[in-house]
């Protein structure tokens, strides 16, 4: 049997005889089916179609893993590297042995999380590769692991899988969407992953907030006001989003709370 990838979300599905009759990350909505209908792929016919993975040091201790050409969405990991062992961020829905080296050759991998379910990908294909690595995933998000695992921990509110690795359940996007705060980012000024739980704009000053970003479903006012309350109370200069080069490289604390005020006065119809 195979596991079958979706080819619109990116996200693997449990071992089946054929492909799956529908994808339920895509057919929710806050993501969506395409016009020409749900398609789906393998490893092995990506691998056929000349995929590869393509890793690219950061900062010191942080390398930035995705797929080229993009799967699904087009999100990359974040591998951080530290003196207790590696931990890998969010996921794509790819894995070859280039990737597997590169990630030997940098430490190894120590654990998984994702900030949501769309950013799933191959999470157990990367657990496997790296000795059943454990996968945290928010005890409110179960429902959609689409491909169960003896390796899958479910989590809520805060954990701390490895020392200066904290993983903060924000809710919005997902009840259990969640953000990483990695102390030693940034030089020491202390860095955050944000996937699409707190979304880096595409001129990197701001940030934003959604239910849905491809159907455009807003969060309410209370629920933004919640979710910064949530990374407040952590120390970081550096946010690292869900794509290549969606980076607040500087004061990003304050680009999340003038954000956040900005979303609000527009929701709430004071702008």
């Amino acid at each position: 049997m195979e596991a079958y990838i979706c080819r619109t979300c990116g996200v693997q599905q449990a071992e089946s005889e054929g492909p799956p009759s529908r994808c339920a990350i895509c057919d929710d909505e806050r993501q969506y089916v395409p016009p020409g209908g749900q398609r789906w792929v393998t490893l092995t016919g990506l691998r056929g179609e000349g995929y590869r993975v393509d890793a690219r040091d950061l900062e010191p201790g942080l390398t930035g893993i995705g797929a080229d050409p993009p799967v699904g969405i087009g999100q990359r990991a974040l591998l951080v590297q530290t003196p207790n062992g590696n931990f890998l961020w969010d996921c794509f829905g790819f894995i070859d042995n280039e990737g597997i080296a590169a990630v030997r050759a940098r430490g190894g991998l120590h654990g998984i999380a994702m900030s949501h379910p769309h950013f799933y990908g191959v999470n157990v294909e990367w657990s496997r590769a790296f000795g059943n690595a454990p996968i945290y995933i928010p005890k409110a998000d179960r429902e959609w692991v689409m491909r169960p695992d003896p390796a899958v921990k479910l989590w809520e509110g805060t954990v701390e899988p490895l020392p200066g690795v904290t993983l903060i359940q924000a809710g919005g996007h997902f009840e259990g969407s969640a953000v990483l705060h990695w102390a030693g980012g940034a030089e020491g000024r202390g860095a955050l992953f944000t996937g699409d739980t707190i979304t880096v704009a595409s001129d990197r000053r701001f940030v934003s907030f959604m239910r849905s970003y491809p159907n455009l479903i807003p969060l309410s006012a209370s629920e933004v006001r919640r979710i910064v309350a949530t990374v407040e109370p952590y120390e970081f200069d550096r946010i690292y989003g869900g794509w290549w080069d969606r980076i607040v490289d500087r004061n990003g604390k304050t680009a999340i709370q003038k954000s956040a005020e900005r979303y609000i006065r527009w929701i709430e119809g004071r702008a």
